[in-house]
């Protein structure tokens, strides 16, 4: 970029940022409530169900009390109820972060963000973490950010406004406490994105529904198992601080070779990662859902997880089925790239695997009665401990805060 070009984008943000701060001292705050759902990539999370919930159970009267606004980076976005939708980081998005009396968001929200003081912000978060967060982390090299001090103190200045943050279980609030340094009043509520796990796991024309939706009832695979793959990103491997690549040593051509026959795999991104890969060779055998589809659904349609350090485990939990770990990188990722919050062997309720060998191996030859012999009892402490307080009302309650 020239200098002048720089120059003028300077320019201009400086000019942005004055009339920003302008109106944020004019405005006053409105029955408005603003959500995004991953930094506004996408419709899905604890943010799309706690508004769900409030479009669909409210009364008339409390609907017609508050406007919605999703905050989203493709405005072409479908969403239910006719909300608001403005572009992230443009002026009108500026306009309602300043003018709503509600934040719902499930990520950190930009640095240059003002928050009014009636303005209630609600942290919904986006896991229960396994891998180390915020200033926990004792190694940044996070989308090529390497300035350790500077992470920090964004991170400290974020959680300084949020009022509410959402916990999952316990060990998700002493884990928050010192990786967000958070003061305000933990919601000790579960996930509003699980209620549907626990609600509609038994409902047959919603799953069907779904399948429909993939494309996966067609003669060919409508009989076959599900197995869901839905890895977590990796902090060295990116594009740019926003866009990660999708890390796998997954040995695709082994797996189809061998499983094609009974199975069909689900690929589903984390919602960083961003990618251009051509799988139009795996067409029987592999769907790949990017980071605008919803995975609470593709947990419900799936018979079997396939992950790594990623936080799904905690809410696929909840329907007590088999969920394998393929951790190539284990020990890289442990000492050298993140680290955890507790012993990943010792906790997890199914194999690690390092290798695709065993990999196609074990799943050739899965046995679902014998992998619950083998994990049933790591299981259900695993449920009590991270599951403690889904239990299929996470979004009425969080409603219930918004209404008081």
């Amino acid at each position: 970029m020239s200098k002048i070009k720089q120059f003028i984008k300077v320019f201009v943000r400086s000019i942005i940022i004055f009339f920003y701060k302008v109106l944020f001292n004019i405005l006053s705050t409105k029955n408005i409530i603003m959500f995004e759902s991953g930094n506004g990539r996408n419709y899905t999370g604890n943010p799309k169900y706690i508004y769900e919930y409030l479009i669909n159970n409210s009364n008339y009267e409390y609907n017609d009390k508050f406007k919605y606004v999703w905050s989203v980076k493709d405005t072409k976005i479908k969403i239910p109820g006719n909300p608001i939708k403005v572009k992230k980081n443009r002026l009108k998005y500026l306009y309602y972060t300043i003018i709503s009396a509600y934040w719902i968001f499930d990520s950190r929200h930009p640095e240059y963000l003002l928050k009014k003081s009636k303005c209630k912000y609600i942290q919904t978060w986006h896991g229960t973490p396994l891998k180390k967060l915020g200033l926990d982390i004792e190694n940044l090299n996070m989308g090529g950010k390497t300035n350790i001090d500077i992470y920090k103190s964004e991170i400290k200045n974020n959680a300084k406004i949020w009022d509410y943050l959402i916990a999952q279980n316990d060990f998700s609030i002493d884990a928050f406490k010192t990786a967000f340094n958070f003061k305000g009043e933990f919601l000790k509520v579960g996930y509003p994105r699980n209620d549907i796990l626990i609600n509609k796991k038994e409902d047959k024309d919603f799953i069907l529904k779904i399948k429909d939706d993939v494309g996966i009832l067609n003669p060919e695979t409508k009989n076959k198992k599900i197995i869901l793959y839905a890895p977590t990103w990796r902090d060295n491997e990116f594009y740019n601080n926003e866009i990660y690549k999708f890390a796998s040593q997954m040995d695709f051509d082994l797996l189809k070779k061998e499983l094609s026959d009974e199975y069909i795999m689900i690929i589903k991104y984390h919602y960083l990662v961003q990618e251009k890969i051509d799988w139009n060779k795996y067409s029987d055998f592999i769907k790949v859902a990017d980071e605008k589809w919803d995975i609470q659904e593709l947990y419900l349609i799936s018979d079997m997880l396939i992950t790594d350090y990623s936080s799904v485990m905690f809410d696929y939990a909840l329907l007590q089925r088999p969920i394998i770990f393929y951790t190539y990188d284990l020990e890289f990722y442990k000492e050298s790239l993140r680290g955890f919050y507790f012993d990943i062997i010792e906790e997890v309720p199914g194999p690690i695997i390092k290798n695709n060998q065993e990999l196609s191996k074990y799943l050739k030859n899965f046995n679902l009665n014998e992998y619950f012999l083998d994990y049933r009892n790591k299981y259900s402490k695993f449920t009590r401990k991270y599951n403690q307080y889904d239990d299929g009302n996470a979004s009425k309650k969080v409603s219930d805060i918004i209404k008081s």
